[in-house]
């Protein structure tokens, strides 16, 4: 991290102010003689909030780290590798070759810093955490409303658990069995040079701390937007650590609340154009507003994913459900509709091809974000409830989400593994192509296993080509390929760590 932490606070104003299309070569060209004091940017908490703003901006920011492909968009584009590496989703052609390396898990495998991910990644969350840091340790002394303190501070707070949440699943294995390997390192306050690797349950530790922080600074207050953290946001966070940490009653507790007040979409508003491109979405809890003016055009979310983009997915990187999960969401749920269906194919829009992500009109890139969804919060309650041999309750959260989806639906013959199987499945469903394939792999000790044969990974397709070969086809659980390696410029940097360091 110490290529990050040298930089001048001018970065860190700049970041908060600038508009978000702008090349990243300009800021990170800033001349310090245009930087102003710390003193002078916390002493006053409407300077402060600029600054939040400009955290939450680079959630969805065009060239992090200065690298300008195109594969290089902020959260999405984590979310999207995550997804190419799991089981459900399939490249339809080699296209313009965007993600592609991150399919057939290349990318991951190249020797840094030709392994251009990884630097993204890291980059991306330790920047966000140097920022998280510097508005914890200045806000309380700037001058004031204590309550907007208290909220830009808790804010600060869970993006930095947030971000260090992300580093810790991309870099190490899940937490359970491997609470004492190495994690990454661990700043909670500013710094001159790298830290060592912390282990995984410092990491988790410290993701607990931050937004048990965040809960008590936010409990009772009310936030400007969905682009704000607000505390059922951190209760939904709260819900995926202790899902992950299988720690089963406050998974399902904080699943339960961070729900709370929100609507399902009614099935005209799941297969409309801006279901899952709008924060006014009635299932959002959280995600980034992105107006046309700072849309970043072919460097987007959508250009990888909607067809009528006129973007990459158009140009043969079609992103498609595999026919095997196809085939198993039933005729009448709305799910289904999201996908082409067999036969009806036409142009771009080939068979089996996402139409879930879509821009909400032609003609403008306008498209936000979507980071967390209440659906999600159903599964987790569900997951967690069974778990804990409560089979009743795990069924009335499934058959709750699911029957807003398909009406006919119930999970009452289920129990014990059964039951658990068909909340793993109703999950894939649910929440494909929103970025927790590789996180759920890892999680449920599954391993990779990708459906082969026509219009499945690497098979046959309708335009009587084959898919994308994926190169890889199955993985043992744990295996190290599923890591990300630490960026070269970070070993180099980095003072605390050497070469012994790296991930297998």
């Amino acid at each position: 991290m110490k290529h990050i932490l040298k930089k001048s606070l001018a970065i860190t104003i700049a970041l908060s102010v600038v508009t978000l299309v702008g090349c990243k070569k300009d800021y990170l060209e800033t001349s310090p003689s245009d930087a102003v004091t710390e003193q002078q940017i916390y002493s006053n908490t409407a300077d402060i909030i600029p600054v939040l703003d400009g955290a939450y901006l680079t959630l969805f920011e065009f060239a992090t780290n200065g690298t300008t492909g195109h594969d290089n968009y902020g959260q999405k584009a984590v979310d999207l590798a995550n997804d190419l590496l799991g089981q459900d989703m399939v490249v339809h052609s080699q296209g313009y070759g965007w993600f592609n390396r991150d399919y057939q898990y290349t990318e991951w495998l190249l020797p840094t810093p030709a392994n251009r991910r990884s630097d993204i990644v890291w980059y991306l969350y330790y920047n966000l955490i140097k920022t998280a840091n510097a508005i914890i340790a200045n806000v309380d002394g700037s001058n004031g409303d204590p309550v907007v303190k208290e909220s830009l501070k808790g804010q600060a707070f869970g993006l930095r658990a947030y971000a260090y949440y992300y580093l810790i699943n991309n870099y190490q294995q899940t937490y359970k069995g491997n609470e004492t390997k190495p994690g990454v390192p661990i700043y909670t306050a500013d710094a001159t040079e790298g830290g060592p690797r912390g282990t995984v349950q410092e990491t988790y530790d410290q993701i607990k701390a931050d937004l048990d922080a965040a809960e008590t600074l936010l409990t009772g207050k009310a936030r400007t937007s969905k682009v704000n953290m607000d505390v059922q946001v951190i209760k939904g966070f709260k819900a995926r650590v202790a899902l992950l940490q299988e720690d089963w009653a406050t998974a399902a507790t904080n699943a339960s609340q961070a729900r709370a007040g929100y609507n399902f979409m009614s099935p005209t508003q799941y297969t409309s154009f801006t279901a899952f491109s709008t924060l006014s979405s009635p299932e959002v809890m959280w995600g980034s507003l992105i107006p046309n003016d700072q849309a970043t055009i072919y460097a987007s979310f959508m250009s990888h994913m909607d067809v009528r983009a006129q973007g990459y997915a158009a140009l043969g990187g079609q992103k498609k459900i595999t026919k095997t999960l196809y085939d198993q969401i039933s005729g009448s749920d709305i799910r289904k509709a999201v996908f082409t269906a067999p036969g009806a194919g036409s142009g771009a829009n080939v068979e089996y091809n996402q139409r879930k992500f879509q821009l909400p009109a032609t003609g403008s890139w306008a498209a936000d974000y979507i980071y967390m969804r209440s659906a999600e919060m159903y599964l987790i309650e569900a997951e967690a409830l069974a778990k804990q041999g409560n089979d009743a309750g795990a069924r009335t959260a499934l058959e709750t989400l699911v029957q807003a989806r398909f009406p006919g639906y119930s999970a009452g013959s289920l129990s014990g593994t059964n039951l658990l199987n068909e909340i793993y499945l109703q999950r894939r469903i649910e929440l494909w192509g929103e970025g927790f394939s590789l996180l759920d792999i890892k999680r449920l000790h599954t391993g990779l296993n990708r459906p082969t044969g026509t219009d499945n990974h690497g098979g046959l397709n309708s335009t009587g080509n084959p898919n994308l070969n994926p190169i890889v086809y199955t993985l043992p659980d744990a295996d190290p390929t599923f890591l990300m390696r630490i960026p070269q410029r970070e070993l180099d940097s980095n003072g605390n760590m050497t070469a012994a360091d790296q991930n297998p």
